[in-house]
């Protein structure tokens, strides 16, 4: 299976460079800044791009924590391999600063022809530069913008790249962000020949990780497809977890016990993780609340509250945030003993044991992603905000609420999830979502009820979306 899915990323990227081509702005230059979590595809999407536009590139990636002067000798051999004009003269180049580099660089960029630079993993190549953001800023503004050049910036550090375009950082207002996520279920669908609620599945076993779907070939089940993958030990559904996680936390680091505790042990309050990891571990509060923070910040979890018309940050509960590892760290990471010792069958069972429970929680973020994406619409022209609501106590828990704003001053709706492919919406379950939805602060008794199953149903509801509904929420 070839390149899949990211034809929105291309489109913009082919956009960026007509703006280029035409050459109708003051600097000729532009500049790109895409950031993703690690083996996203940002490079595949880079290399497809250029393959597709036939344009003159440069493209050089850095390695972490390599010695500054290797790095700018190996982007002065980039430079000389790249086949611009001159760029032989490069050719086992010194350099003294990125500032030299990226103006020599400039030299051999055509100046009547578009051309794409592209450097990957930015900020490993800037943490070993004191002042490297001013660097690359002084070197756009006095060379690289000057020619017909679109300047693509790659990096996995999301909170790294986020920080070089912040309003206080010398690289403010000087590139386009483009940011690369998962391939969503609509595009995981068309790769793996699936549909509604079977690309859910693809969706949600492989993360929308381009490497992992690639493996799934159009005509597999889920079950054909975990078979396979578990069979082998190098297969992209073991490695490449396995592969992001240790591109970020040595084995033993504290954070990859609370992202056992997460994603493998299910919890998902702080004093529920704190007793996973405080009992193995003596992890004190104040330490399990910066992990938390910083994980947050590296989008690998996600901190969730409760929408209403009453902010509740007490209850925040917590959630693997990165597709990669949600099914990887409940499931996969657990099965690599037996996979090594050649038992795949118990991989297998693993997940059929417990994959339906988890499936049931696992689709909820999707669900919500595809609906805020999906509204307003003129049958819900207030519903702005998407989420769920909870108590201290997690009873009752509403899967779906939306509201105007958040903390809500109108509640639009509150609404239950039963991810089912072939039992509908039962009217015994639209009377309990009533009873529940009179404890959500800013619900009425005129308060629509609303339903999500792929199986339909629900005469009872105000509105009813099925998987193949969700699916529209994705171009």
């Amino acid at each position: 299976m070839g390149f899949v899915g990211r034809k929105l990323e291309l489109a913009e990227l082919g956009k960026q460079l007509d703006v280029v081509r035409r050459g109708r702005r003051a600097d000729r230059g532009v500049a790109v800044m895409i950031r993703g979590r690690r083996r996203i595809g940002k490079s595949r999407l880079v290399t497809e791009f250029v393959r597709q536009s036939g344009t003159p590139n440069v493209y050089f990636q850095a390695a972490r924590r390599a010695p500054i002067g290797a790095e700018l000798a190996r982007l002065g051999d980039a430079i000389a391999e790249s086949g611009l004009p001159g760029s032989d003269l490069l050719r086992g180049a010194r350099f003294d600063s990125l500032t030299q580099a990226l103006g020599l660089l400039a030299q051999t960029l055509p100046v009547d022809s578009p051309s794409v630079v592209t450097i990957d993993e930015l900020p490993w190549l800037l943490e070993g530069i004191q002042g490297g953001a001013g660097e690359l800023q002084r070197a756009w503004d006095l060379h690289l913008s000057q020619k017909p050049v679109l300047l693509l910036l790659l990096g996995s550090d999301i909170g790294m790249m986020e920080r070089l375009t912040a309003h206080d950082q010398p690289f403010h207002g000087r590139a386009t962000e483009l940011v690369l996520r998962a391939l969503n279920p609509k595009d995981v669908g068309e790769a793996t020949g699936t549909a509604g609620f079977d690309a859910f599945d693809a969706a949600l076993i492989t993360g929308g990780q381009p490497l992992v779907v690639q493996e799934w070939e159009p005509g597999m089940s889920l079950e054909d497809f975990l078979r396979d993958s578990f069979a082998s030990p190098t297969s992209a559904l073991l490695v490449n977890g396995a592969r992001v996680l240790d591109s970020e936390f040595r084995e033993g680091d504290a954070a990859r016990q609370v992202l056992a505790a997460l994603g493998a042990h299910g919890e998902r309050t702080f004093s529920g993780i704190q007793q996973v990891v405080g009992s193995s571990d003596g992890m004190g509060a104040a330490q399990l609340a910066r992990i938390l923070k910083t994980l947050a910040e590296k989008r690998v979890i996600a901190a969730d509250e409760p929408l209403s018309a009453r902010p509740a940050p007490k209850d925040r509960r917590y959630r693997i945030d990165d597709p990669a590892l949600r099914f990887w760290l409940a499931f996969v990471e657990a099965s690599s003993g037996d996979v090594d010792r050649g038992r795949s069958d118990l991989a297998c069972r693993r997940v059929q044991d417990g994959y339906s429970a988890w499936r049931g929680r696992a689709v909820e973020p999707l669900v919500r992603e595809a609906l805020a994406r999906l509204l307003p619409d003129d049958r819900w022209p207030g519903a702005r905000e998407i989420g769920g609501w909870w108590p201290r106590t997690n009873r009752p828990e509403i899967d779906l609420v939306a509201a105007d704003k958040r903390p809500a001053k109108r509640i639009v709706f509150v609404g239950t999830i039963k991810w089912r492919q072939n039992k509908p919406i039962k009217p015994e379950e639209m009377s309990a979502l009533a009873a529940d939805a009179a404890s959500v602060p800013g619900a009425t008794p005129k308060t629509a009820l609303v339903a999500v199953c792929p199986a339909g149903g629900g005469a009872e509801a105000d509105a009813v979306w099925t998987a193949e509904d969700l699916m529209e929420a994705w171009p």
